[in-house]
């Protein structure tokens, strides 16, 4: 599931050694440190017996491409929305990366603009994560991009949390199940013509029209 975000240069840029900040360096950097936290997104993806699919948490890393690119963000026009022309070119196909099996997780893309700015360009493996899983890690790159030591939310990997137990120990009271109503097949032929008035002759196709099919 791919993503694309435009940033502007900004009014005061910023500054290293003399020179403007790449901010390539700076992404990479922090989704390695985000990776730190969120572990099994640097694995691959494997599937066993039954088409299960699971996380080998290999550490082997997601993918990380820069560019650059000779235009600037006015190039693009005002309203920056899907379908983008340019998307190829914003989110390189690496031959092999893809693939659902033994492919990097995530994908990045940092593509330096000549105004100064620079756009960020993503894609995830959408059987490890959803949308609001991945908004969650990007908030953590650009905490750790800002400075901070550490996200402030962190994710849970204790997955037997939301195991159900064995045999079950229902603590809520559900009284939409106390009564277990039994319905009979005459109780069916009893409730049908009130909910259904129409007769067959009601509802049969009139000769000319049946003549025409």
């Amino acid at each position: 599931m791919p993503a694309v975000y435009f940033y502007p240069r900004r009014d005061v840029p910023i500054m290293v050694g003399g020179h403007l900040q790449d901010p390539a360096p700076v992404i990479r950097d922090a989704i390695a440190r985000a990776l730190v936290h969120y572990y099994p997104l640097a694995g691959r993806l494997r599937e066993l017996q039954g088409r299960k699919l699971v996380v080998d948490c290999t550490g082997q890393g997601v993918l990380f491409v820069e560019a650059d690119a000779d235009v600037s963000l006015e190039h693009f026009g005002k309203a920056l929305q899907p379908p983008f022309p340019c998307m190829d070119e914003l989110l390189f196909d690496v031959p092999g990366s893809s693939e659902t099996l033994n492919s990097p997780l995530l994908f990045f893309q940092v593509t330096r603009l000549a105004c100064g700015g620079f756009i960020l360009a993503t894609r995830m493996q959408h059987a490890v994560m959803d949308a609001q899983g991945f908004v969650q890690f990007l908030g953590a790159v650009a905490e750790l991009a800002r400075g901070a030591p550490a996200p402030k939310v962190r994710p849970v990997w204790t997955r037997e949390l939301l195991e159900a137990r064995h045999p079950p120990r229902p603590s809520f009271a559900h009284r939409e199940y106390d009564n277990d109503v039994r319905v009979c097949e005459g109780d069916w032929q009893a409730v049908a013509p009130a909910c259904f008035p129409a007769v067959p002759q009601q509802a049969g196709v009139v000769p000319h029209v049946m003549s025409a099919l």
